[in-house]
């Protein structure tokens, strides 16, 4: 299937195991339609949803992963063990986010072509996936109603932002980033269609620090069954918000943060980035839109271009946030992700924005999480956000 703007041409396919795969191209011949991008997947890969061969030899369906209610907290918590057997700091020879090599017949990689702009497919090794056939209902374990289950009938996808494996986000062309912010925000509005998904959450990890298993210039894009802890605790407070004021929360904080100045650190045309007024994380920024929009799908092609550029300033800014001894930037190890509304719920009192933050402290030092941070979710924060916004002021 192939769509197309004058922009970005979107071309769908399936992987030989049965996943889709979706090039978003924005270069010739490409983005014409004069040439299309190989669609065929030579790899002997077994369909995904087929029978597989139990301990006994005997034939059982093929089973996903699931979701365990905790009874303490009321959350649910996917539970997916064939992820401990995946991809891990492959040599650069066994990239599985690398194009295809010329003129090879076979090698274990997703991506069919020799060459991409940008691509978007389903894990290998999801965390959520919905399973033909079977039923997303809740059932009880053993009879036990504190043990309640269901399957994690979700979706996860993987988004490489370029063929090039050395590649960062940040050094993209900001035409290509253009192509990026397309692509999420196509993806946040086919997920949301999907039967059963609650939230679509987009983000990246970046760096060794931060836990990666694949150095390739790539993020990932998880559609949910449910709405997560921390969308709902920030659901929980603008509709209290909403209620005693008739008000945006998002609104007001970006407004009282702009009209205070302190711990604004970048603006455009359509764009503000801030420091937070409760900054967690040693190195934290919002990015937010200056209109209220609920997702990404909701931006004008003018703030969706002005996005491209601004988020570009914004992560080369933080590329230079610490300096070694011999005064060279450091790439800043960090996880950025948007918070977009929930498909259903609380969409009236929801704003976008989008989170990035780093657990770097200084070169060479992580902030841990303590014991207070990691067993009660108390947060202490090691710096304070006026620090951390002058810092990211002094950098042009």
């Amino acid at each position: 299937m192939t769509d197309s703007n004058p922009l970005v041409r979107r071309t769908s396919t399936r992987l030989a195991d049965g996943r889709e795969l979706i090039y978003f191209d924005d270069s010739e011949p490409y983005v014409s339609g004069a040439a299309t991008r190989r669609l065929d997947d030579p790899r002997p890969l077994p369909d995904r949803f087929a029978p597989v061969a139990g301990p006994d030899g005997t034939t059982l369906p093929v089973t996903g992963p699931e979701l365990r209610r905790d009874p303490l907290t009321g959350e649910w918590i996917p539970m997916a063990a064939h992820r401990m057997n995946r991809t891990f700091l492959p040599p650069a020879d066994a990239n599985p986010l690398a194009p295809a090599r010329p003129g090879a017949t076979y090698q274990d990689g997703e991506i069919p072509d020799t060459d991409y702009d940008v691509v978007v497919f389903e894990n290998r090794f999801p965390s959520l996936m919905a399973v033909p056939g079977v039923d997303d209902a809740v059932e009880l374990v053993d009879g036990e109603e504190l043990w309640v289950r269901r399957p994690a009938a979700g979706r996860c996808e993987v988004i490489c932002f370029s063929s090039d494996p050395t590649a960062s986000l940040s050094s993209v062309s900001p035409r290509r980033m253009r192509t990026i912010v397309e692509a999420w925000a196509d993806r946040t509005a086919a997920l949301h269609a999907m039967p059963g998904i609650e939230q679509v959450f987009a983000f990246e990890n970046r760096g060794k620090e931060i836990g990666v298993t694949l150095h390739h210039p790539h993020g990932q894009i998880y559609a949910f069954p449910y709405v997560t802890p921390r969308t709902r605790s920030m659901l929980t407070q603008a509709a209290a918000h909403h209620e005693a004021t008739g008000r945006l929360l998002g609104r007001d904080v970006l407004d009282a943060e702009l009209a205070h100045g302190q711990r604004v650190v970048l603006e455009s045309e359509h764009w503000v980035a801030y420091v937070p007024y409760a900054a967690r994380w040693p190195v934290e920024v919002h990015l937010a839109p200056r209109r209220d929009v609920p997702d990404l799908p909701a931006l004008t092609d003018a703030e969706r271009a002005d996005l491209a550029t601004t988020y570009l300033t914004l992560l080369r800014r933080l590329d230079q946030f610490f300096v070694d001894g011999d005064g060279a930037s450091i790439p800043l190890p960090y996880i950025s992700g948007w918070h977009q509304a929930p498909v259903r719920e609380g969409r009236e009192v929801s704003r976008l924005h989008l989170q990035i933050f780093s657990v770097l402290r200084a070169p060479g030092k992580l902030k841990y999480l303590a014991g207070v941070e990691s067993g009660m979710a108390a947060w202490i924060s090691d710096t304070t956000p006026e620090r951390i916004a002058n810092r990211l002021k002094e950098i042009v």
